[in-house]
């Protein structure tokens, strides 16, 4: 039997509230829950988005389910901390983010209209910025990877008009940036091999932008089609790989090459 929108609602927050009695049962009687604090729960926090991540990327949707979980399980945690410490509770971060989201998106909740994707985004980052926010770069987080962090600073630079026009003109920077780094490629000068790879990366993730790439995402895919080969290497490595020739090795990863592109799914 099929349940209606608001049966399904209900679903919806009587979970939520189970989870919410289950955090004051553990911070009320369980040792390791009532000794955590919000520096304590930060590394575990990470440990588990990166683990949604993996998830996401394998797209295993039981192991994606689980995972939202435990990054929830952490959410509640801290506004947990934050209620025992009288400056806010739960309530308060979610009614926060319903009025950021109803203010920043004029075209639902508002008369504003937009034509594509490219409208809200630029539209966000100018609300962002009447709001008071010093910087468009305000809110990219200094700790992000730098990959990331290149690939957002890029994506909101362009919302204000920072922008190449033509991705033929971004794909001539990169070869302008290889050409640099080719200058100083045979030197000793090992800050400015530095910067100037530095530079053909930032003008390479510049590009994927432009082509609808996600270049982290893209790079992980090459991560893990790297694992997979070269554990096809070990595997069936007739002796220890430091026994065994590049020539051997690479036989192997062709092998391996065959095997996966034969079957993609695993």
């Amino acid at each position: 039997m099929d349940i209606t929108k608001d049966e399904n609602k209900q679903l919806k927050a009587g979970a939520f509230l189970r989870l919410l009695d289950i955090m004051d049962d553990l911070r009320a009687k369980c040792p390791w829950d009532m000794k955590q604090t919000n520096e304590s729960l930060r590394i575990l926090t990470i440990e588990e988005t990166y683990e949604l991540s993996d998830a996401i990327m394998s797209k295993n949707d039981e192991e994606i389910k689980e995972e939202i979980g435990d990054v929830m399980l952490h959410m509640v945690f801290y506004a947990k901390i934050a209620e025992e410490k009288g400056v806010f509770d739960i309530s308060h971060s979610l009614n926060q983010i319903c009025e950021k989201l109803i203010k920043r998106h004029p075209h639902i909740y508002g008369d504003v209209t937009v034509e594509n994707e490219a409208e809200v985004k630029r539209n966000w980052e100018q609300i962002k910025l009447s709001e008071g926010k010093k910087s468009v770069l305000s809110g990219v987080p200094g700790s992000l990877p730098a990959m990331v962090k290149a690939y957002r600073m890029q994506e909101k630079t362009a919302q204000v008009g920072f922008e190449w026009k033509d991705k033929m003109d971004v794909w001539a920077k990169v070869e302008e940036e290889i050409h640099e780094f080719k200058e100083v490629a045979n030197t000793m000068d090992q800050d400015r091999k530095e910067e100037e790879f530095g530079d053909i990366l930032f003008s390479l993730i510049n590009y994927a932008r432009f082509e609808g790439i996600n270049p982290e995402t893209a790079l992980e895919r090459v991560n893990r089609k790297f694992k997979k080969r070269f554990e096809y290497i070990e595997d069936h490595a007739h002796v220890p790989l430091a026994e065994m020739t590049l020539e051997e090795m690479d036989d192997l990863w062709n092998l391996a090459k065959k095997e996966f592109e034969m079957r993609p799914n695993t």
